[in-house]
């Protein structure tokens, strides 16, 4: 059964960014719960800022799930990147994701890569970068499956990452890791930027599909933007998917709007 989920970021710095409900959980939490979610996408500051008994209580209360969370602080507060050419970089980046692996995965919920990926230049080739990237995917895959989920890797625009932009560039770098234990993100927002057909993308990358990011065109509440949603959720339906469609989105025009409306857009889009 596919689901629908909202933006809830604890991270100060990403005030302004695609996150719906922004500061305290509990409040976005209960405001998730209320609107009519079925679950909430957590992007922390660390996996370490968050009370994992307080986060239980205040999702079994609410009665709505963790769909999954965001590892991007890494890289907006600190600036780590698995193909750093620094090994203390990199390797201060996969200890920072393999704790959000963990707590998400206590939780049953999968852990997102997504700007933390970083990118090649400067000096380090594309081959290296993703030889980098191929060991710490390597490593992060079996940590997520120890706890029965999926470890997601986003594909991102040219503006963000120059390593992979499409689903299918992704996913057949993800047939070259040892771990079958990868799965794609497919962002909406993203995917408009760089896919010709986004129904059809998605029908190619079929079961390579672990979450996807419910966005428009222009990263507001899909309805505020020129997406057609209904192909696209077609496509899912089409696939076998079973996850969560969660709005990464901007707030616009505030966040309990962009809310409703994501949700809104989610029961027609997805209606048989």
């Amino acid at each position: 059964m596919i689901r629908s989920a909202i933006t809830i970021s604890t991270v100060p710095e990403s005030v302004g960014g695609p996150f719906v409900y922004h500061g305290d959980l509990e409040t976005g939490i209960a405001a998730a719960a209320e609107t009519g979610f079925d679950g909430v996408e957590i992007f922390p500051t660390h996996a370490n800022d968050i009370d994992g008994f307080l986060l239980r209580g205040w999702l079994q209360k609410h009665s709505i799930q963790l769909a999954a969370m965001g590892t991007g602080a890494g890289w907006l507060t600190r600036k780590l990147r698995l193909t750093d050419p620094d090994p203390l970089v990199r390797a201060a980046g996969r200890d920072f994701i393999g704790g959000i692996v963990d707590f998400a995965g206590g939780f049953g919920a999968p852990a997102i890569i997504g700007s933390m990926q970083g990118r090649y230049g400067d000096g380090v080739t594309r081959d290296q970068a993703l030889d980098w990237l191929r060991a710490e995917l390597n490593q992060l895959g079996p940590r997520a499956h120890a706890h029965g989920v999926p470890l997601l890797y986003e594909p991102l625009n040219r503006y963000e990452t120059n390593l992979f932009n499409t689903l299918s560039e992704a996913a057949d770098f993800l047939e070259t890791l040892n771990t079958r234990n990868v799965k794609l993100l497919a962002d909406l927002f993203h995917m408009n930027v760089e896919e010709v057909d986004l129904a059809e993308s998605i029908r190619k990358a079929g079961h390579t599909i672990g979450h996807v990011h419910f966005a428009d065109s222009n990263r507001r509440a899909i309805g505020f933007g020129h997406t057609a949603a209904k192909p696209i959720a077609q496509a899912l339906m089409d696939v076998g998917y079973g996850g969560f469609v969660s709005g990464e989105i901007f707030p616009w025009p505030d966040p309990q709007t962009a809310a409703e409306k994501t949700l809104e857009s989610f029961r027609a889009s997805f209606r048989r």
